[in-house]
């Protein structure tokens, strides 16, 4: 009696194990490059008047699956400062990034990720001097410097396919510049960044 129970749970272990296999296999995710699962996104910004901001830093990335993801973009920045005296423009500097990043992100939860981005920039900038008399200008030399982003963020769905992305981040090799020798765009504190992803 004993061997026949032992042998009917046996067969039954078996079958739903089998059963249970059978279901793994048809849920598995398909091998192979999904275009579902490219996203674009980056960092958009304007402010005009006496400090003019422009940021136009897109990227592409694609989820390889719930917990990694990756991808390259361009950097693109032009800020410029005026100063004034009593209401007469003294003093402008401008400020210019161009450049290229690659990304790779982690999701230990599912809206919740950290993230590191190298990037290779080239800085060039200027500084003028309005006298009574005449302009002095004074140029940056442009240079080609790598930046290290570690940071982590939140990615809050809006809409289907799309989402905001709020990140905090550092530059670990934020390099200090001295006139005329620029430094990493990024300076030596923590800085907030707001984006976006969009699903194709």
């Amino acid at each position: 009696m004993k061997k026949r129970i032992v042998l009917a749970l046996t067969c039954l272990c078996l079958v739903t194990g089998s059963l249970f296999a059978q279901d793994d296999t048809a849920e598995e995710t398909p091998k192979g490059f999904e275009r579902s699962r490219l996203f674009v996104g980056g960092n958009f910004g304007l402010s005009f008047g006496n400090f003019t901001f422009i940021n136009i830093s897109p990227q592409l990335g694609y989820r390889f699956n719930d917990m990694f993801a990756a991808g390259i973009g361009i950097n693109g920045q032009f800020s410029q400062r005026k100063y004034r005296f009593n209401g007469t423009l003294v003093e402008k500097d401008r400020y210019g990034v161009a450049g290229m990043n690659l990304f790779g992100r982690f999701y230990p939860i599912k809206q919740g990720f950290i993230q590191l981005q190298p990037e290779m920039n080239y800085i060039w900038g200027s500084n003028i001097e309005y006298t009574s008399q005449q302009q002095v200008k004074r140029s940056i030399n442009g240079k080609i410097l790598p930046s290290l982003l570690a940071g982590a963020g939140a990615y809050l769905p809006a809409g289907r396919a799309g989402g905001l992305i709020i990140m905090a981040q550092y530059d670990l090799l934020n390099k200090q510049g001295a006139w005329p020798n620029p430094g990493t765009p990024y300076g030596n504190n923590i800085f907030m960044t707001v984006g976006f992803n969009a699903g194709f």
